[in-house]
């Protein structure tokens, strides 16, 4: 397909994770492991908050709001990946391609927006803990979670509009699982300038503003638990955050990694580790951090098994 411009171009071909063939097998089995692990897991943690009225607080409200984001996020790209294995078609269309790319940058940046929200949650809990149902009342949550997904969904607009006005003439092979930015930037024979100066700026407000945030609120919390006396408070006010910590550290450690290593270290492999673990391993293991490590939430999930075991026998 070359010499070719934009509007001529019918598909891209995804070339994967891997060229090994005989990878293949053990690749179709532990991604559909682990995207069942994922739809069962924030499904469940979804159907649990929603459904005991003791968790409609602003916390779980947010972490029903991450399960749901965590959902989508692996699912714009890991059914498509998971068929390209299974049916060895590798190939995606350009509309496709345009529209992956679009939702995956919008549910990545609403996971970045949403965690410094959840972290800025904590903040007040543990610092303003008397003026905090005043500050983070429901419909104040409610309507944070909603601008999040807005204000990502009209970021993600603007950067697919400016791909889709790129010609594609050196080669249609995407050298990744999905459609991403950097691949399909490399792809074009159109000056991409544009697109690299708004990926740059807008990128410090999607992902970098945010995490700064969070550094931001955390600071204060732990400023806020050393004052605490006791060894027994301060591991018991620390212990409301540490999931949603851990979370973070997983999500955007990645992301510092593939984004602000030295250009020397740069490896397309090692880009592809990253992105499957804050694509497909992080929001498979969110709902199991949080309720391994939340007793409300282990609570509500073993009253919720034990009606629908009692709803069961009876039946």
């Amino acid at each position: 397909m070359d010499h070719i411009n934009k509007t001529e171009v019918i598909e891209f071909v995804l070339l994967g994770l891997t060229e090994r063939a005989e990878l293949r097998g053990l690749l179709i089995a532990v991604f559909l492991v682990m995207y069942l692990i994922n739809m069962l897991g924030n499904g469940t943690m979804m159907s649990v908050i929603s459904g005991n009225s003791q968790l409609h607080t602003p916390m779980y409200l947010f972490l029903c709001n991450l399960s749901f984001v965590d959902l989508c996020f692996t699912s714009v790209t890991v059914p498509k990946m998971l068929s390209n294995l299974i049916f060895d078609h590798k190939t995606i269309s350009y509309s496709a391609c345009i529209a992956q790319l679009y939702f995956f940058v919008s549910f990545a940046g609403a996971e970045c927006v949403l965690l410094s929200v959840m972290a800025y949650d904590r903040y007040v809990a543990i610092c303003n803990p008397l003026h905090y149902f005043t500050i983070m009342n429901k419909k104040v949550c409610l309507s944070m979670s909603a601008a999040c997904l807005i204000i990502c969904f009209l970021n993600s607009l603007l950067h697919t509009l400016l791909v889709c006005r790129l010609s594609f003439c050196n080669s249609n092979l995407v050298e990744h699982f999905f459609c991403d930015f950097t691949p399909l930037l490399k792809l074009s024979c159109t000056d991409t300038s544009i697109n690299e100066l708004v990926l740059f700026t807008e990128a410090s407000l999607i992902a970098v503003l945010p995490f700064l945030i969070i550094l931001f609120s955390y600071f204060r919390i732990i400023t806020s638990i050393l004052k605490i006396q006791s060894t027994g408070g301060r591991h018991k006010t620390f212990s409301t955050c540490s999931s949603h910590l851990t979370v973070v550290i997983l999500f955007y450690g990645t992301l510092i990694f593939m984004y602000f290593r030295p250009s020397s270290s740069y490896s397309l492999e090692k880009d592809k580790i990253a992105s499957v673990v804050y694509n497909v391993v992080s929001p498979m293991a969110n709902p199991f951090i949080y309720s391994l490590r939340n007793r409300d939430v282990k609570m509500a999930l073993k009253t919720a098994l034990q009606r629908k075991l009692s709803l069961g026998t009876r039946g």
